[in-house]
């Protein structure tokens, strides 16, 4: 019976539930804004390449 209440009252498996509810929703937000992460990361290089060849070009 001591058994059964401890297993109740141990919070150790929240904390990996929550992480895993943290990853599973940011890998469906990847999933639908794909294209749009897929843009903005081009764009961001594309703007470090153009200011990388005015200083070094």
């Amino acid at each position: 019976m001591n058994q059964i209440k401890r297993f109740f009252t141990e919070e150790d498996a929240v904390g990996v539930v929550e992480v895993i509810l943290i990853l599973v929703v940011l890998i469906a937000m990847i999933a639908i804004f794909k294209t749009q992460i897929k843009e903005l990361v081009e764009n961001i290089w594309k703007s470090i390449n153009k200011g990388a060849k005015s200083i070094y070009g």
